[in-house]
């Protein structure tokens, strides 16, 4: 089991430079991972300061040298693959290949897409999320790239440098349980960042609920290299009876979590007492 910090990249965290503090207290209390949000806008009545993900994981890279860097999660749909594909081979490579990827459709859709004239059709964005997981893959590569596809296109372009993880980040890919269409998306990919309901977020998971996903995942995948069952939620500092069970039941991470909408969420100082306290060993 390893353990990582969520935090949003709004509220104080949308200051690269508190995430730095953040990233640098996790690496120093035994955590190995940081896990930012990718949002634009979130809800967009809110009216709140956001970072970009990018920046804000930049700046997380500068201030460690040791835990796991990425998204949870990163909407490709709204997003250019060739963009995407400089700025997570950009943070590979200066972080020494630290990078995991985590990607879905996102959310929510009315104010992160539809607010921008983006498509807010779900199944035109799953096409989109499935045809630019393939682009990004073969971007990363640093090889030459030709794509004539539905959403996206590239005419003999190579992106260099190639991500430092060969031959690439491991993708993982997030969605609601029991849905069965990301779950079985993730299983083509590196690893499973379910939720189990909305407002789900800030609460463990059942592991019966963890147990059926991650038999459903090995019944759909190919192949048998490494594959990550990420579960999360608040935990207190001694939490080994929560993740115990979660890990038994098949669960290879656990992602400390704030519940949405409560301040604490949003928050320096609770964030880093709970940081600081250290994770839940097994």
């Amino acid at each position: 089991m390893r353990y990582s910090i969520n935090i949003p990249n709004f509220g104080d965290f949308a200051d690269p430079r508190t995430v730095a503090r953040v990233a640098e207290a996790a690496e120093r209390a035994g955590w190995d991972g940081l896990f930012v949000w990718d949002h634009v806008v979130h809800v967009k009545s809110d009216r709140k300061s956001f970072g970009d993900p990018w920046m804000l994981l930049t700046a997380a890279a500068l201030a460690t040298s040791r835990i796991r860097l990425g998204t949870l999660v990163t909407p490709v749909p709204r997003r250019r693959p060739q963009q995407l594909a400089r700025q997570v081979a950009t943070l590979d490579v200066l972080s020494g290949g630290r990078v995991i990827f985590a990607a879905g459709l996102g959310g929510p859709v009315a104010d992160e897409y539809g607010a921008f004239g983006e498509p807010t059709d779900k199944a035109v964005l799953a096409e989109r999320l499935d045809e630019g997981l393939g682009l990004l893959e073969r971007f990363w590569s640093g090889d030459p790239v030709t794509h004539h596809g539905r959403h996206y296109r590239a005419e003999d372009v190579a992106l260099l440098p190639a991500t430092a993880q060969r031959p690439r980040p491991p993708v993982w890919i997030a969605g609601f349980w029991p849905n069965r269409r990301p779950m079985r998306r993730a299983a083509r990919w590196d690893g499973a960042v379910p939720l189990f309901g909305p407002g789900s977020h800030g609460h463990a998971p059942a592991p019966d609920d963890v147990r059926d996903l991650a038999a459903y995942v090995r019944r759909h995948r190919e192949g048998d290299g490494p594959f990550e069952i990420v579960v999360g939620g608040a935990s207190p500092a001694d939490a080994r009876d929560v993740v115990g069970p979660l890990a038994d039941a098949g669960a290879t991470w656990w992602d400390e979590r704030r519940i949405i909408g409560t301040e604490e969420n949003e928050r320096l100082d609770p964030v880093l007492r709970r940081i600081e306290q250290g994770p839940p060993m097994l």
